[in-house]
């Protein structure tokens, strides 16, 4: 009966430092503010998680398993790795423009550079990274994609994607999200090049 107590402590802590987190950012985040939203002392707090860093480690944690989800949650088998592609990546789009503490975290990092929460947002991206570049391996083994190399390319579509979905708008007005998924297929399918 004593450890179901620990985990709903523990769980409390990382809830509470996740809404702190989300309504004041990570650099104005206190262990104190984080007992106080919990309902517990500030040293319960340092019976699970010895720094702010680590507390902030496990929230990076729980996010990525949550935007994990959604990728995983979009692909179909049935579907070409483009299709599916592009779908998994509006779904990471979707899920960094509408998570509130995703969102408090980019504007953080954008407007105070605090280093920790650039490591952690880097850790979201690595994941997916990470996640595109399995399905690259799989769609080579298929036969869908010639053999390139897959971290590279797992990098260089997120940015595609990502520039054309949120930063062309800053200039030009919106893609749609098939405009978006036409570009980024009509490039990486099939090039640039005339054919000749």
């Amino acid at each position: 009966m004593a450890e179901k107590k620990t985990v709903d402590r523990k769980v409390l802590i990382v809830e509470a430092a996740a809404k702190s987190f989300t309504m004041f950012g990570y650099k104005a985040t206190t262990m104190e503010l984080v007992a106080k939203l919990a309902g517990v002392g500030k040293g319960t707090i340092y019976t699970f998680f010895a720094t702010k860093e680590e507390l902030f480690g496990e929230i990076i944690r729980r996010l990525t398993s949550e935007m994990k989800a959604v990728v995983v949650g979009r692909i179909e088998e049935n579907r070409s790795f483009f299709d599916n592609l592009t779908d998994a990546m509006y779904g990471v789009l979707q899920f960094r423009e509408t998570h509130e503490l995703v969102v408090k975290l980019t504007q953080e990092e954008r407007e105070v550079g605090t280093s920790i929460v650039s490591e952690g947002l880097g850790t979201l991206e690595d994941a997916v990274i990470g996640f595109i570049e399995r399905e690259i391996r799989a769609a080579q083994e298929k036969g869908e994609l010639r053999d390139v190399n897959p971290s590279i390319t797992a990098f260089m579509m997120i940015r595609v994607y990502l520039a054309l979905a949120a930063e062309w708008s800053r200039r030009h007005a919106p893609l749609t999200k098939e405009e978006v998924a036409e570009q980024l297929t009509g490039l990486f399918k099939h090039g640039i090049c005339a054919k000749g």
